[in-house]
């Protein structure tokens, strides 16, 4: 489980190599001594009070020890204490803290993780305001329908092009179908010093989660809801033969280099003039000389839909939590459109707020617009504990398909069958 190779994915795509072999850790049965419940069924209108601990994982943690001023200036009878961690080291460290019953008020949670703790969250409150949330996101906060996380940050992929590149080949727009996307790949592929028409990963961690955007979009569902993988359908089918085309039709190398950050240094010098990209990868590019009037970003082409996966970071309460009043009340200020608006400007993370997205901060950064339209339509893999196993397999025997080791009929057939094997660690 992970969300991928861009920095604000890293909550996602953190979980991944540390949950490998991993099963679902909860709460244990024998509570400590005096410990309160973190099941909160309402908020209060009154101010927070007493000691508030918050655990947030690698660059948010360190930055949000100084933004939480905000919310003491507002609850001044409030103690708040927020350890940053780094995200290395987090999943055993909230495991270790769930068996021994040392647990904070709040932590933050990488959206791919929340299967793998679920029993140690409280429920969010029944009159926590939900509403601004789009429903991708909000899904990414729940595990067998309950809501236990409330987003945070979320993070998406949308499409980057070189738009003097795709002007050479012939084309003065984005492409609108999942058919268009190909074509344009394959009309760029044939400009002077383009070496592949478009960066899809063939190989390597969270290469097959890299192409969900086309899995999503051809209508794929990774699960039933009977809670069982349906990974050999139809649509499976249709997606993966059409991510194979870009392969068997020369468009693009199997031998692609898949070293991290290849693909924007790829991008900026033209070797390959698309790809699919997190908001960060926006500064990557300006870090690297980039020049900023030579790509455009557009919403992911069509195919039945225009679905993007869906990632970033949930705020829980624990379900042992000490202040668990405090902890509902930080949430609800860390996730008002104001301070959303002000945490992107502290940490570039992209709001979980609708609101926030008509601010001129968001809304007039026109590189930033196709994230604002695609995350109304985003997806969340299955928030189950062995998503991470899944998500593996399908690397590998998507690197045989694609190197014409397996058909597709063969591949989607094993990795049907290797889910099953695995199961959902419920």
């Amino acid at each position: 489980m992970k969300h991928t190779p861009w920095k604000t994915a890293v909550a996602a795509v953190a979980g991944t190599s540390l949950l490998l072999g991993l099963g679902a850790c909860g709460r244990s049965e024998d509570k400590p001594a005096g410990a309160s419940e973190g099941a909160v069924t309402s908020i209060d209108s009154e101010p927070a009070t007493g000691d508030l601990t918050v655990w947030a994982m690698g660059n948010e943690g360190d930055l949000l020890g100084d933004f939480v001023d905000g919310f003491k200036e507002e609850n001044p009878d409030v103690n708040i204490t927020v350890t940053a961690i780094p995200w290395a080291s987090a999943h055993d460290k909230i495991q270790t803290a769930i068996a021994a019953g040392t647990v904070p008020d709040v932590i933050q949670m990488g959206t791919t993780w929340m299967a793998d703790f679920a029993d140690a969250f409280a429920p969010v409150p029944e009159n926590f305001d939900l509403s601004d949330f789009s429903a991708g996101p909000l899904e990414a906060g729940q595990v067998d329908g309950e809501q236990l996380g409330v987003p945070w940050y979320v993070d998406s992929h949308v499409l980057y092009y070189r738009t003097d590149i795709a002007a050479q080949a012939g084309w003065d727009h984005a492409p609108e179908t999942l058919d268009e996307l190909r074509q344009m790949a394959e009309d760029v592929k044939q400009v002077d010093g383009v070496e592949n028409g478009m960066y899809i990963s063939p190989s390597g961690a969270d290469s097959w989660q890299g192409t969900l955007w086309a899995f999503f979009s051809s209508g794929v569902s990774l699960m039933d809801d009977e809670g069982n993988w349906t990974l050999d359908t139809p649509e499976m089918h249709e997606a993966t033969e059409y991510i194979d085309g870009f392969f068997k039709n020369g468009i693009i190398g199997t031998n692609l280099d898949v070293t991290p950050g290849v693909s924007i240094t790829q991008f900026i010098n033209g070797q390959t003039p698309i790809m699919t990209g997190g908001p960060t990868s926006i500064s990557q590019i300006a870090d690297q000389g980039g020049d900023s009037d030579s790509y455009a970003t557009a919403v992911i082409p069509k195919g039945e839909s225009s679905t993007s996966f869906v990632g970033g970071a949930d705020f829980v309460v624990m379900d042992e939590a000490a202040n668990p009043d405090a902890g509902w009340k930080f949430i609800q200020w860390m996730t008002e459109p104001e301070t959303q608006i002000e945490w992107y400007k502290t940490a570039t993370v992209l709001p979980s707020s609708q609101s926030a997205w008509e601010d001129e901060t968001l809304a007039g950064d026109e590189k930033l617009a196709a994230y604002g339209e695609q995350l109304k339509s985003t997806q969340a893999p299955p928030a189950v504990p062995t998503w991470a196993q899944v998500s593996a397999a399908g690397d590998r025997i998507m690197e045989q398909i694609y190197k014409g080791q397996l058909t597709v009929d063969e591949g989607l057939k094993n990795l049907q069958a290797e889910a099953e094997s695995i199961g959902t660690g419920e």
